[in-house]
């Protein structure tokens, strides 16, 4: 049993990514679970600099004192492992762009996720012919409109009718719902905790796991970290790295201390360490609602 945090090395982790981290190190302590790093780079195959930005994020994740068991994963060294669990799925080609999809879909859920109306597999053999010649192809899942019930330790049980998602992207790369459920079935991932933002896309993946011969894990989402406007948190809003915050003389111990006051662990400013959070911890009774980082 596992639970796993899962960066992608775009950019430094910022105040709201380091308190992710530090509930899922919580959460999988709290219930005797390992805590598994992989590093989702599927998107940053072309930058140079990935390899880079990911070990910055590992300096600074171990300098607010987080720990992981077993090897680091990387998405891009597992192309096989998603090229395997593909050939077992019913897939077909899908040409469709974003534009063409917004256009015919109906209107997009709250992360903004438009639902695919299934246009391409309804296309005749020419028509397919025709657009294959003009664009690569998608790959989407038939899923014929199945429904999957996830539940989630905060947010109760959430239903979902699955979608003809896409598997691979035109580019070949494999699209992020397929990568992270391979990849946690592979690391005996049974716990996700992650932001809320990815709630919606839970029973796809769920589905997705149950489709590959798995189980779904337990769900655990995270209130996001949002700034003073309420929009989510970026780096565009100030010091909110370590590095930017030791700039101003903050330590990591002091971000620490940040972050355990905002999940109304710690005092204001109380030195602390993971292992007395641990002490104190009460998944039940975390606020629920969005961090204000000002």
């Amino acid at each position: 049993m596992a639970g796993r945090f899962a960066p992608s090395p775009t950019s430094a982790l910022h105040l709201g990514n380091l308190r992710t981290a530090v509930l899922a190190w919580l959460m999988a302590a709290h219930t005797g679970r390992q805590l598994r790093l992989r590093i989702e780079d599927l998107d940053t195959l072309r930058v140079k600099a990935a390899a880079e930005v990911a070990g910055r994020q590992l300096a600074d994740l171990a300098a607010i004192g987080i720990s992981f068991d077993g090897p680091v994963i990387w998405q891009s060294q597992r192309q096989a492992a998603y090229a395997e669990a593909l050939a077992s799925m019913d897939t077909y080609p899908c040409y469709c762009t974003r534009a063409e999809i917004a256009e015919a879909a109906s209107a997009p859920h709250g992360d903004g996720y438009r639902p695919y109306p299934g246009t391409c597999l309804r296309l005749s053999e020419r028509r397919r012919a025709e657009l294959a010649a003009t664009r690569p192809p998608a790959l989407r899942v038939r899923a014929e409109h199945a429904s999957c019930t996830i539940h989630d330790q905060w947010a109760g049980d959430v239903t979902g009718v699955i979608d003809d998602f896409v598997l691979v992207r035109n580019d070949g790369v494999p699209a992020y719902n397929l990568a992270v459920v391979v990849d946690d079935l592979a690391m005996s991932v049974d716990q996700v905790v992650r932001g809320d933002d990815l709630l919606s896309s839970s029973p796809r993946q769920a589905w997705l796991a149950r489709q590959l011969g798995g189980s779904a894990p337990q769900y655990a989402h995270v209130p996001l970290a949002v700034n003073a406007e309420g929009r989510r948190l970026a780096k565009r809003d100030g010091a909110v790295t370590l590095a930017d915050l030791a700039v101003g003389g903050v330590s990591p111990a002091q971000v620490l201390s940040r972050i355990a006051t905002s999940l109304e662990l710690a005092e204001p400013g109380e030195p602390v360490s993971l292992p007395q959070l641990l002490s104190r911890f009460d998944p039940t009774a975390l606020p629920r609602r969005p961090w204000v980082v000002t």
